[in-house]
């Protein structure tokens, strides 16, 4: 029975693992990862129930000078995530030198005076004395409530970070129920995983211009999922390269998206998609609220 808990919010620059380490964290799939900048855009919960304690871990956007109305969204997002939780967690790559996200978001842990953890991601790329002046430039320049090492790919030091959490748990009951894993709706957690597969289908050509909208989600009586989306772009030059030649491209994204759907829901899906031209959307309040990117 739960009856500790802990709100935790893990922050960083984009593309430092904070996604990989939610979900390596909660051992499933919930936030979506690529090897693209600001491929999460809002805040994710993941609900961990381990030794008594209840985490709600909250994955947030990558910090970063936004562009767009929804790159205002998105570091809005994690701003907000900063305020009143009991564990903040800055993940940082291994390079012995403190840039401009970082530094603001020390800054913004300072002003919040919570409890602060530096996770040091990708220790698997680099040597122990290349580690070690990452440790001490961080120190330097603040007081971290500890510094822990870890690969969050290989689900190394991932052990000694969740114990290091439990620590700042508060006495209370469970903030949602134990077989809980996500306060996202599973409509949403589809539509992600859609877009990762368009994030890495499409490689450089066209990566953030993209949203995906559940237009269907009904069940059979048989327990077969049927899933219709809409997958939005921002021109009609890019419609033409993400549905492909034959449409072969939008074809291997709805395959490999079902695959990741039916493991996420535990069901066959039938899933249907239709591709939508929508210029400049990230730039239309409209559409962003319509998306889901409220402020």
């Amino acid at each position: 029975m739960t009856n500790k808990t802990a709100m935790i919010t893990i922050c960083g620059r984009p593309n430092v693992g904070k996604s990989t380490l939610t979900n390596a964290l909660l051992g499933e799939k919930i936030a979506i990862v690529s090897n693209k900048p600001q491929t999460t855009r809002s805040r994710i919960t993941a609900v961990i129930n381990r030794n008594e304690t209840q985490l709600v871990v909250m994955d947030t956007p990558g910090f970063h000078k936004p562009r767009t109305r929804l790159g205002d969204y998105m570091v809005d997002v994690v701003k907000d995530s900063i305020s009143g939780v009991d564990l903040i967690v800055l993940m940082v790559e291994p390079i012995a030198n403190i840039g401009k996200p970082e530094e603001e978001l020390i800054s913004r842990i300072r002003h919040s005076k919570a409890p602060s953890v530096l996770v040091i991601n990708k220790i698997d790329t680099v040597q122990k004395d290349e580690l070690l002046a990452v440790i001490a430039v961080y120190s330097e320049a603040y007081e971290f409530d500890s510094i822990i090492p870890i690969s969050a790919m290989k689900s190394d030091g991932l052990e000694k970070l969740m114990s290091q959490m439990e620590k700042f748990a508060q006495p209370g009951p469970p903030l949602f129920p134990e077989d809980m894993i996500t306060d996202q709706p599973e409509k949403q957690v589809c539509a992600e995983l859609i877009r990762e597969k368009l994030l890495y289908c499409l490689e450089k050509e066209i990566p953030h211009g993209t949203a995906v909208e559940i237009t269907k989600f009904s069940e059979r009586d048989d327990g077969i999922i049927d899933l219709d989306a809409t997958i939005y772009c921002e021109k009609a030059s890019h419609k033409g390269i993400i549905i492909g030649k034959n449409g072969e491209k939008l074809k291997r994204v709805g395959e490999l998206a079902r695959h990741d759907v039916e493991r996420f829901m535990g069901t066959k899906v039938f899933l249907q998609t239709w591709v939508k031209v929508k210029e400049n959307w990230r730039d239309s309040q409209m559409l962003l609220n319509n998306f889901g990117f409220k402020k």
